[in-house]
């Protein structure tokens, strides 16, 4: 069994990696992609752990796209990419530092909003990288606001909005990088650049342009998907050779539905495609 989508504390997990290292070892997973959002920091560790334990690690990586051609989000996983390297740092850390900069101005909403926490409070969750509306709301568990991490209290404060429901009170919306430069720089950090869960971020009708600039997969298994969003991920999958990958999203406490690790549906099949694509791009 596999596992080509997970998180750690680096950014929204609330486990730490050898905790999350650990707990794929104890179900038997034999690859486990660590793929922290916009950052391979603790990537290293991760090897070393993996190695140790008897867990095959793929270095990894989640980039928080958007397709501005469209409006439309869009998240683009990188497998087996080179950790630190430059086009990646220079496309994700700005993306990094916005994103502590919004959540501290987030933070000062909710204190004005009339809520009693500190920022030492949400400090004590944060892993690496910057603190995320999970850790905000975290805080706010701790002092009795709310009893879980997403409810009606997470909505009030960081809903998107729509036509339905108004924005939420502390939300603020981060500028997202180009998914085509998130597509590039991970085929320049020696990884095959996949498309994550595009049912659950309707991006669907992105993949043939994707496709002929350079994606490399699709997501075809994640608990967002029901049987319509796998076959059709599986349909444009076959129409353009791409790499079928998989993985449960695990986000341990700060998960939005109750997940485990491990994607049944995948095997050993699909590490040798996506290790023949890396050797076909490590050539171009």
């Amino acid at each position: 069994m596999i596992d080509l989508h997970v998180h750690t504390n680096i950014s929204d997990n609330s486990l730490s990696i050898s905790e999350v290292i650990r707990q794929a070892k104890d179900k038997g997973i034999s690859h486990l992609a660590i793929t922290d959002h916009d950052t391979t920091k603790g990537l290293q560790d991760a090897l070393h752990l993996g190695a140790k334990m008897g867990v095959t690690i793929v270095p990894g990586i989640e980039i928080s796209a958007y397709d501005y051609r469209r409006n439309k989000r869009a998240h683009i996983l990188g497998f087996y990419i080179k950790p630190g390297h430059p086009s990646l740092a220079s496309l994700c850390n700005p993306l990094m530092e916005s994103r502590k900069q919004a959540s501290y101005d987030m933070f000062q909403k909710i204190l004005a909003a009339g809520f009693d926490i500190s920022w030492e409070d949400v400090l004590k969750y944060e892993g690496g990288t910057g603190v995320y509306k999970q850790h905000l709301m975290h805080a706010l568990l701790d002092k009795g606001y709310c009893k879980t991490i997403y409810g009606d209290l997470y909505k009030k404060l960081f809903h998107r909005g729509s036509d339905t429901h108004p924005r939420g009170l502390a939300f603020i919306q981060l500028k997202y990088v180009d998914a085509l430069d998130a597509i590039r720089a991970v085929r320049e950090a020696g990884g095959i650049p996949v498309l994550a869960h595009p049912g659950q971020l309707s991006n669907f009708d992105a993949i043939d342009e994707w496709a002929e600039y350079g994606l490399g997969g699709i997501e075809v298994f994640h608990p967002s998907h029901n049987e319509e969003n796998r076959l059709k991920s599986l349909q444009y999958a076959q129409k353009h050779h791409l790499a079928i990958t998989g993985g449960s999203d695990y986000h341990g406490f700060y998960g939005e539905e109750p997940v485990e690790l491990g994607c049944s549906e995948l095997g050993q099949e699909c590490i040798d495609e996506l290790l023949l694509r890396k050797q076909e791009n490590s050539r171009i």
